[in-house]
């Protein structure tokens, strides 16, 4: 099913709404508890609970205005809900920050996967809008595999060491600038490798005749 337009605008914001709205809510009840089924729940895990939901009025809103949902928005979704839940039943707030390191490495080695068969997974997913040589795909392929792999180590040693304030600040905002910076350098350096698309020799008239093509009741000249 072709997607349909949407306001790219709405877009983002049904997108990364859900990431903003759970930093948000977390600052609001940070400092607070909550308790159900006689259990306490941090402020940190009531706020990863109320992605969940919004997440999939999010995504639900989307497949309805595009039609499409892509693999990577359902697979995202399917580790928050699963995060989620494990995060609430266990009521330990690891389980939650685990899930950047699995979805960076999931990520990393899916590419990594294709990057040994001589293959670019990225291209299957881009091409459409990025339309680029092959070298040109290896090579971005290659470095978005080192990124992700990165950023899932990083995320690994900030919430092992570092406070809970600390990694929510850096999961929200530093890591999706961080990776959006990359993508908009990378797309800038390789430039030489975008496909362009050749203009026509000769333009089409309104009747459907080429502009450079002699008119049917115009003699055409044989004098040299």
């Amino acid at each position: 099913m072709a997607e349909k337009p949407i306001n790219p605008t709405l877009k983002q914001v049904l997108e990364l709404g859900p990431t903003p709205a759970f930093f948000l809510i977390y600052v609001r009840i940070k400092e607070d508890t909550f308790t159900f089924g006689g259990s306490e729940y941090t402020g940190f895990i009531e706020s990863a609970l109320v992605v969940v939901p919004s997440l999939l009025v999010a995504m639900g809103i989307l497949w309805m205005l595009t039609g499409k949902l892509s693999r990577m928005q359902v697979f995202t979704a399917f580790m928050v809900i699963f995060f989620g839940g494990l995060t609430a039943y266990f009521n330990d707030e690891r389980f939650f920050k685990m899930k950047t390191t699995i979805v960076y490495g999931f990520m990393a080695g899916i590419l990594g996967v294709g990057l040994l068969r001589g293959q670019s997974y990225l291209k299957f997913v881009m091409e459409e809008f990025l339309p680029m040589r092959q070298e040109g795909w290896m090579i971005f392929t290659r470095r978005l595999t080192y990124l992700f792999a990165g950023l899932a180590i990083a995320n690994e040693v900030i919430w092992r060491t570092q406070s809970t304030d600390t990694w929510v600040k850096l999961e929200t905002f530093a890591f999706p600038a961080f990776l959006f910076v990359f993508l908009m350098v990378q797309i800038m350096g390789l430039q030489k490798y975008l496909i362009e698309e050749e203009p026509s020799d000769a333009e089409p008239t309104k009747d459907g005749a080429s502009e450079d093509a002699p008119a049917k009741d115009q003699p055409i000249s044989t004098k040299p």
